[in-house]
């Protein structure tokens, strides 16, 4: 545990680095330092700008950052794919987006949310944590058009329908939704657009939380 200026421990480091260890991720100490920084960012903007309801910096743990990396694990195929573009929608603190990004670094990852305020926020983050694979877009994702993305996910964004909806004009033929949801994720799955299928839906544990947490995994219709 490296010492700080003043010689004492760099205690937000240390929990930092066993936070990912609690979901079974091994993090260089330049991944460590930036997701103590994200975590420093996102409670230090929140008490002024409201980011996110949860405030507390236990809290922020919990329920912002091993809630996103749990995520990692599902990811890892597109971790691992040259060139592989994320699209984080509805991003608002960067989550999961933030997270996925450091953990990460070889995806292209784009965080979109329609709130100016909220992608200064990320655009803040970005350069601070010196995240050179992290672009920011504000805008309103159904009337945004770029090249298409090979993973799209979302937390607490919409209903699986409005998910898939929204931004079936940016996703790749043989790409995946990722949707984090609640309990209530079996209702969903039984109302999913002509243009989705069902791939799998997973359970996610997270250490601390005492939530019923699930990632429904998609794909185009059509698709691979």
């Amino acid at each position: 545990m490296a010492p700080t200026r003043s010689g004492r421990p760099d205690i937000e480091t240390a929990r930092a680095a066993s936070l990912a260890a609690r979901v079974g991720l091994s993090f260089s100490a330049a991944q460590v330092r930036q997701l103590a920084g994200f975590a420093h960012l996102l409670q230090k903007w929140n008490a002024v700008h409201s980011l996110t309801a949860i405030r507390s910096a236990a809290a922020i743990e919990t329920h912002h950052l091993l809630d996103s990396l749990a995520l990692v694990p599902v990811l890892r195929p597109f971790c691992d794919q040259p060139g592989a573009r994320l699209l984080d929608v509805g991003s608002g603190g960067g989550l999961p987006g933030i997270p996925i990004a450091i953990a990460c670094p070889a995806l292209r990852v784009t965080l979109l949310d329609a709130n100016r305020k909220k992608c200064a926020f990320l655009t803040q983050a970005r350069i601070e944590l010196q995240l050179a694979n992290v672009s920011i877009v504000h805008a309103r994702v159904e009337q945004w058009r770029a090249p298409p993305f090979d993973v799209i996910v979302s937390r607490a964004f919409s209903s699986l329908r409005d998910f898939v909806t929204l931004t079936h004009h940016l996703m790749a033929d043989d790409g995946r939704w990722l949707a984090m949801k609640g309990p209530a994720v079996e209702r969903e799955t039984d109302d999913l657009p002509p243009g989705a299928a069902l791939v799998a839906r997973l359970p996610l544990e997270i250490p601390g939380l005492d939530a019923s947490r699930n990632v429904v995994v998609l794909r185009k219709r059509g698709g691979g």
